[in-house]
């Protein structure tokens, strides 16, 4: 059965907004709780009661599960990208036709700023004041060669999961989400604390934009790190996954 564009589209919107509402949802929630701490705790070296570490495994669980429902929900719709980085890249290796890639991202980008939006207007000032929207940027000591290398790397790993779990036809059916969404956990967990672990343009541009609009921080800088970083790392992924593990 052939779904519709428009459908796929819907599926596409949908599934990025609920990974920025619940994903960086859970990044604003824990800044808001660290505001709230005696001392207050900075978040670039851990945050909340169970330290730095602990927190960001957390977020990255948020993350996680977020995405594994939208790919059980949504999968059979869209394929449930979610990504754009991830969409490039199936189209870099002919598995996405190019008349789509452009839509998908649209849609992309389009939930995951309503996501922001929402998110602001439901919790109120201290999600821009407090959390920033969860968005990402490099943190200190992190310089803009070294959080795009680290994107890049984060997204390839991510990459190389969704191609082996989710794409290549031979993978045992009704794991995707789970290791998709495992995956992202433990990428984030790791390169949390480093570049916001963003391997996503469309989760950094929702709450860049919602910042923005809403007289929060400009953070428009640091957005070529989360376009150029997640892409490079994605297109190598599907690539490498390709030479060496397709027939020839």
């Amino acid at each position: 059965m052939t779904i519709s564009l428009g459908k796929r589209f819907i599926a596409e919107a949908l599934g990025t907004f609920i990974l920025v509402f619940f994903g960086a949802g859970a990044a604003v929630v824990t800044l808001m709780i660290a505001a709230g701490t005696n001392p207050a705790t900075p978040f670039n070296i851990g945050i909340g009661a169970l330290g730095g570490l602990g927190d960001w495994l957390a977020i990255g669980l948020a993350f996680g599960i977020a995405i594994a429902a939208s790919i059980y929900a949504l999968g059979r719709v869209s394929g449930c990208h979610i990504n754009p980085a991830v969409t490039i890249a199936l189209f870099a290796v002919r598995r996405f036709p190019g008349r789509d890639v452009i839509p998908y991202i649209v849609a992309q980008f389009l939930g995951a700023a309503v996501a922001s939006l929402l998110f602001a207007w439901a919790v109120g000032p201290d999600a821009i004041a407090i959390g920033g929207l969860g968005a990402t940027t490099p943190f200190y000591g992190i310089g803009y060669l070294q959080a795009i290398v680290i994107e890049a790397i984060g997204t390839f790993l991510l990459m190389f999961v969704i191609m082996g779990v989710a794409v290549d036809e031979r993978a045992p059916p009704g794991f995707a989400g789970l290791l998709v969404g495992l995956a992202v956990a433990g990428i984030i967990t790791t390169i949390g604390n480093l570049t916001g672990a963003s391997l996503n343009p469309a989760r950094t541009f929702g709450p860049y934009l919602g910042d923005w609009l809403l007289a929060g921080q400009s953070l428009w800088e640091f957005f070529p790190i989360y376009i150029i970083g997640p892409i490079i790392g994605a297109i190598a992924a599907a690539f490498l996954y390709d030479y060496l593990c397709c027939d020839e």
